[in-house]
């Protein structure tokens, strides 16, 4: 979990702007940086798994995978179960998951863009229906949200 505390002072919207001395806002101001810097740290952590665990049924399975291969994919078992265990073959409406998010975008991006070059020297074109990266976007926001924690400000002034 991601913990952060309330911070109701550095925001025009939520707070008696009038009343926010300059330290009070420098204050708040580094403690947003730092929350964002523990979500940005989430993803981080996020992408370095996807990395990690990127095709590894290539690896578990591959005389499956090497079945369909000799066959030059006329068979396709191995593939079909392939799309259905990674979350980034999101050029097929079967390898979209449910809760898509930007690490399965930037997953299938660096799948995409590393398998070409290595391959062939080039990048075919990527498309990705809209409603799949405006779905990805939302269900992000909703991936972040579940992991934060808001504990209540400080107001004693004391340490923790």
């Amino acid at each position: 979990m991601i913990k952060i505390k309330k911070s109701s002072t550095a925001d025009t919207r939520t707070c008696d702007w009038s009343k926010v001395s300059k330290e009070t806002l420098m204050q708040s101001s580094y403690q947003h940086i730092g929350d964002v810097k523990q979500a940005l740290d989430f993803f981080r952590k996020c992408l370095e798994n996807a990395g990690e665990t990127h095709d590894s049924d290539k690896i578990t399975g591959i005389d499956d995978f090497h079945a369909d291969f000799a066959t030059g994919f006329k068979q396709t078992g191995w593939w079909d179960r392939h799309r259905s265990l990674n979350r980034h073959h999101i050029n097929f409406a079967d390898g979209v998951p449910t809760d898509v998010n930007l690490i399965d975008v930037l997953e299938h991006v660096a799948d995409c863009v590393m398998a070409g070059m290595a391959r062939s020297g080039s990048v075919y074109t990527l498309k990705i229906p809209d409603e799949v990266l405006q779905r990805a976007f939302a269900n992000t926001v909703e991936l972040l949200k579940s992991r934060v924690v808001v504990e209540e400000e400080n107001k004693q002034g004391g340490g923790e």
